[in-house]
This record gives C-alpha cells, structure tokens and sequence, in this order.
C-alpha cells in the first residue's frame, strides 16, 4: 500500500513538471534560414504515390498553401531557404538491407530519378517538385541540398551549407512531420543548431492504429526551441 501510495505521488509529480513544460523560445535573425524537407509531388501532388496516405493530413493543415507562404516570405525578404530533396537512384535499389518504409518507398518507386547525372523523366514525375513551388525554388535566396536517401540529413551536405553561410538557427517545415522532418529536427539539434518547426507546414501519414502527426507532434513540442503554426511565424517576420 505504501508503495502504491508513493507510485502515485511520484505519477502527479511528473504530471504537473510535464504539464509546465518550459517555452525556450526562438529569435528570427539574420543567422537564421527556413529548411524544407521533400516538397516533393510525391507527397503533395493527389497524383503522388504517397498522396492516400498523407493526403488528408495535407488538406487538413493546408500544408501546400502553408509551404508556399513560407517560400514567399522567405523570397520577399531575402531569408535564405535550403531545400533538402528525397531522390532514389538505380544504386539504391539494389541495398541489401532496409527498414519499412525504405522498402515501401523503392517498392512503390517513390522519389525515383533516372540517375544523378541525369534529369531525363524528372520534370513532372514524383521526384520533382509540387508545380506551385518552382518559381520560388529558382530563386536566388534558395540553396538545394545533395539528396538525404533515408530520413535524416546525415547523408546529404545540409549542415555543410548551413554551416557555410553562417547560419546556426534554423526553421523548419515540409514533408513528411514523424519522419524526414523529425529526423532532420534531431540530427540538426545534435549538430548544434537551434531548430523551430512550423507545424502546419508538415503533414505525416495516417494509417490504421497509426497517426503520424500526432506523433511528430509530440515529438516537436518536447524537442524543438518553438512549435509555430504558419500565421504565427510570419507575424515574427512582418513586425
């Protein structure tokens, strides 16, 4: 009984300390750039293979329209915006080992290019970007990364080319909240970098059992330095 009665107090104790989760808060200012992840027509064209998955989380959060007011923002005030894309090669899909939703992906052909040296079949197939996001992309403010192959940035030059230009304060959005965007939220914190997320600037997938988004929610809001939505974070741009 004692023990039991201890249990509980500890329980109520952790409860109100988790209830109070301290806010460490986040400074817009010239060291810091937006990074998005996989704006991709994959994940946010209805045409992309990953569309009935993550397709209702999309329309909920209005994540494309949220995205794309990001990349004006961003090119309306010179904020530097490094894409970080998800493409699979020909080598890839002859790894002899991989997780899930890595076999998933090169099962359904996701991302897929015909090589790196190549853009032949690239304009318009899953790999290319969502229509709506290629006149900010070509913009001068805009720096697309070497392609990240699982989920996290560990593979590609991302923290290269924050690091090069500067930066050390990031925020971030894009595709998809519970993996790529979590993973590069974590390997970025490692790495030194303070890291916001835009919320409803993601989307994740949710299947049966499984709900992405609440998931990467949790996740931002006990790892990141500020949680926005859209509407909040460009009030911190257009003071």
């Amino acid at each position: 009984m004692k023990t039991l009665k201890i249990l509980v107090v500890s329980m109520l104790f952790a409860n109100q300390i988790f209830a109070q989760l301290p806010d460490p808060g986040f400074t817009f200012d010239d060291k810091t750039a937006i990074v998005i992840t996989d704006p991709q027509n994959d994940f946010l064209s209805e045409k992309g293979v990953a569309w009935g998955v993550v397709g209702p989380n999309v329309l909920e959060n209005k994540t494309r329209e949220n995205l794309e007011k990001l990349f004006k923002v961003a090119a309306n005030n010179d904020i530097n915006v490094f894409v970080s894309p998800h493409y699979y090669y020909p080598q890839d899909h002859q790894w002899k080992f991989e997780g899930v939703l890595e076999t998933l992906m090169h099962n359904i052909k996701m991302f897929d290019r015909s090589g790196a040296l190549s853009l032949e079949g690239f304009e318009g197939s899953g790999a290319d970007w969502l229509a709506m996001y290629k006149p900010y992309i070509k913009g001068e403010n805009v720096i697309v990364t070497s392609p990240h192959k699982v989920f996290g940035p560990e593979s590609n030059d991302l923290a290269l080319q924050l690091r090069k230009r500067g930066i050390d304060k990031v925020v971030l959005a894009g595709m998809s909240g519970n993996l790529c965007v979590e993973s590069h939220l974590r390997e970025l914190l490692e790495e030194g970098f303070e890291v916001a997320v835009v919320n409803d600037a993601t989307a994740s997938a949710i299947l049966p059992g499984m709900n992405g988004a609440e998931a990467a929610l949790t996740n931002f809001k006990m790892l990141a330095s500020k949680v926005y939505t859209t509407e909040e974070f460009l009030k911190t741009i257009n003071k």
